[in-house]
């Protein structure tokens, strides 16, 4: 991503996990964990997505470790149907808290298509002293999985309105009981070809929005 993102491994509950982490210039306001696309279909922790993602909470001075889940690039293990994929994102999120100076820093989830739902698991297993501070969910995989239910007032979800992967009225059908507003890209498929700019702005202006932490 960047001459100074820092690829790493950690452990994980079904052997080591690949890892990057990326730090910005100043001293980090919290710490991201970023769950990439499916792993059946491609998808991996260098995604454009994920890497977009990862940018624009660098610009507002947080960290981010992004990591491959099992089976996927250089961590073990097997792909688990999901259950196993989220397993791995706990681990992920006790690695980021477990750095050195980060202890007691807020927390982010984010997370890209098959990687929303996993953020969104993840956040629905953590105690409620654990929570993160911030969510953002691009095009979630609101019609293939069962996706938790995210607070609307910490939460981004972003998605495309000609999304060939993922309908858009699967997301807002998931949304709506929710009270969760949902941002629309008027034109844009699910992988957000010739947006990505457009994307990583539009994620920074609504972090901003809610505030940094």
């Amino acid at each position: 991503m960047n001459p100074r993102t820092v690829r790493e491994t950690i452990d994980g509950p079904a052997g080591r996990l690949e890892c990057a982490f990326d730090a910005a210039d100043v001293a980090p306001v919290g710490i991201v964990v970023v769950c990439h696309p499916h792993p059946l279909s491609g998808g991996t922790l260098d995604n454009k997505v994920v890497q977009t993602l990862t940018r624009s909470f660098l610009q507002l001075g947080w960290a981010s470790l992004r990591f491959n889940y099992r089976g996927v690039g250089a961590s073990e293990g097997a792909w688990d149907e999901g259950r196993g994929e989220v397993d791995d994102a706990l681990a992920a999120v006790r690695s980021a808290r477990g750095r050195e100076g980060f202890s007691g820093l807020p927390l982010a989830l984010a997370g890209f298509s098959f990687g929303g739902f996993v953020a969104a698991a993840v956040n629905d297993r953590l105690a409620d002293a654990d929570k993160p501070k911030r969510i953002v969910l691009v095009a979630p995989s609101t019609q293939k999985h069962s996706v938790p239910g995210v607070p609307a007032e910490i939460s981004i979800v972003i998605q495309g309105d000609v999304d060939e992967l993922v309908p858009l009225e699967a997301t807002l059908a998931w949304a709506r009981p929710l009270g969760l507003p949902v941002i629309v890209f008027p034109g844009v498929g699910h992988f957000f070809h010739g947006k990505i700019g457009l994307l990583k702005n539009v994620v920074v202006r609504e972090l901003r929005g809610l505030g940094a932490v």
